[in-house]
């Protein structure tokens, strides 16, 4: 499937002109001045949550950007403790100790020093990163293939590399390019998670993970927030939203999807799935194996590092059940609101909103 192209401010409000499952003209209009007198600002989340669709009836549960602009996270993250996230190698030796399950990281870099297998070794040119990538492989028979990516602000699902084995001799292009990007900074270079063959009928191209939110309270207890699944829509091996992919609600009771899938909107327009475009399989009642164990796994890590109060984590659905992926401090809770149906009427996400003595209704239908 062809990549998705941006598309423009004008572009995309003729798409919702045309889209034949939009509300009247005179109904989003009076939603709109409606939203705008209630939550005093211009309501661009209006189109960006799809609320102009004629299933959503709950315009006003969704959280408008002006709030999101003020970063709620740093609220609930003391900033000296986000490093053990934001730095993918600090995460793994942190987290690793609590035998939690992580991928396994087999090799990492700074620049042009590389660690393998405990011995540290100047690369000076791609042939030298040939040869060195060739031993990582000779030296773990059972590993296929590596996802490299950035030790830190490797978010967005730029600069991520996927390497077989096979690869290092056949594509001297690519490895070129890939040493040429690691020894500007430092990267990691992760065994391959194999996802659970239920999710590789849903998608095969790429690991599809689970995005979900823990707070803990000012007692200490941690709950869930909700959760959505990641998949990419395009063939790609990267699963992130801002790089073509798709997400969609899960029940965090049942651990079945929600009915709708969505994609970045500048990217996809009008366009709501109901089914994957590739596989064709239907995102609603679709069961995620071991959901239960991925609610225990985000529970638990939370409760690891008690300074980090409000996460979005990222897990990974394997053969033999989940893989902590990774956490993110100030992770898109737009996202989330979307995914949800309305971060207002989620009563977890309530709790955040007193602590920092947003008002919140009483009246949860709004």
């Amino acid at each position: 499937m062809a990549a998705y192209v941006e598309r423009s401010a004008v572009s995309l409000c003729l798409e919702i002109l045309k889209d034949p499952d939009r509300k009247s003209l005179v109904r989003i209009i009076y939603e709109a001045i409606c939203l705008m007198f209630v939550q005093r600002e211009l309501p661009v989340h209006y189109f960006s949550r799809y609320l102009f669709k004629k299933h959503v009836r709950n315009i006003r549960d969704f959280i408008p950007n002006r709030l999101l602009g003020y970063k709620i996270t740093p609220n609930f993250n003391d900033n000296k403790a986000k490093e053990v996230l934001d730095n993918k190698l600090f995460f793994d030796f942190y987290y690793r100790q609590f035998d939690l399950p992580v991928p396994q990281i087999l090799m990492y870099n700074f620049r042009n020093m590389f660690v393998l297998a405990g011995k540290v070794k100047r690369i000076n040119n791609p042939e030298e990163f040939t040869d060195l990538l060739e031993k990582l492989f000779d030296e773990n028979k059972n590993v296929g293939s590596v996802i490299i990516k950035k030790t830190v602000a490797g978010s967005c699902g730029t600069n991520i590399f996927k390497l077989y084995g096979r690869e290092v001799r056949e594509k001297e292009a690519l490895v070129k390019r890939i040493f040429n990007e690691v020894i500007k900074t430092g990267f990691l270079f992760q065994k391959t998670l194999v996802q659970h063959p239920d999710l590789d009928n849903l998608n095969p191209s790429c690991l599809n993970t689970v995005r979900i939110d823990t707070f803990i309270d000012k007692d200490g207890n941690s709950e869930v927030i909700s959760a959505y699944l990641r998949m990419s829509i395009s063939n790609n091996f990267i699963d992130n939203i801002s790089s073509g992919g798709c997400q969609v609600g899960i029940d965090t009771e049942t651990g079945k999807l929600k009915e709708h899938g969505y994609a970045p909107f500048r990217s996809v327009g009008v366009t709501v799935f109901e089914k994957h475009p590739v596989t064709g399989l239907v995102f609603r009642d679709f069961q995620l194996p071991f959901f239960e164990k991925v609610r225990e796994l985000a529970v638990k890590t939370s409760q690891c590092m008690p300074a980090l109060r409000l996460v979005g984590w990222d897990i990974a659905i394997c053969r033999d059940g989940p893989v902590l992926v990774e956490g993110n401090s100030d992770y898109d809770i737009n996202g989330n609101d979307l995914a949800y149906g309305g971060y207002f009427r989620n009563p977890v996400f309530r709790k955040v909103l007193r602590e920092i003595n947003y008002p919140v209704r009483n009246d949860r239908s709004r």
